[in-house]
C-alpha cells in the first residue's frame, strides 16, 4: 500500500504527496460546502457590507472578472504574435507578413467572440432584472 524508503522505514515523498491530496480535496470539499451553506446563503446578502459584500458578490459570480482577463491575455498575445512574428523575416518576408497580419486577426476575432458572448450575458441579465415577473421585481413589490 505505502513506498518505504529502505533506510528509514518512512513513507516515501510519493506516498506522502498521495495521501496530502486526498487530505487537500477532503477538506476543500468540506469547506467548499460550508461556505455555500453559511457564507453564500442569499439569506444572508443584506447583512454583508464593505468587504465581506465584495467578497459575496465574488463567490457569488455577481462580479465577472473573466472579461478583464480575456482583455489581458488578448493584449499579451497580440504583442506575443507581432513580436514572434519577426523572427519569420529571415526565413520569408511574406511570411512574416502573413503570421504579422492574420495572426493577430485570427487573436482578434476569437477574443472578440468571447467577449461578445459575455456582452450578450450582461444584456440578457439586464432585461430579465426589467422584466415584471423576475424575482427583484417581485422583492420589490413586497418592500
Amino acid at each position: 500500500m505505502y513506498d518505504y524508503d529502505l533506510i528509514g522505514m518512512r513513507p516515501t515523498v510519493s506516498s506522502v504527496d498521495e495521501i496530502w491530496s486526498v487530505v487537500s480535496i477532503l477538506v476543500a470539499l468540506c469547506g467548499a460546502v460550508v461556505l455555500y451553506f453559511t457564507f453564500l446563503n442569499p439569506k444572508n446578502e443584506k447583512n454583508y457590507t464593505g468587504f465581506t459584500k465584495k467578497l459575496y458578490d465574488f463567490l457569488s459570480f455577481k462580479v465577472m472578472t473573466l472579461e478583464t482577463i480575456l482583455k489581458i491575455c488578448y493584449l499579451f498575445l497580440a504583442i506575443y504574435v507581432t513580436l514572434s512574428s519577426f523572427s519569420y523575416i529571415s526565413t520569408s518576408f511574406i511570411l512574416f507578413l502573413c503570421v504579422l497580419f492574420f495572426g493577430n486577426v485570427i487573436a482578434r476575432l476569437i477574443f472578440e467572440g468571447a467577449l461578445l458572448i459575455l456582452m450578450i450575458h450582461r444584456r440578457l441579465t439586464e432585461i430579465y432584472n426589467k422584466m415584471p415577473n423576475s424575482k427583484k421585481e417581485k422583492e420589490k413589490e413586497e418592500k
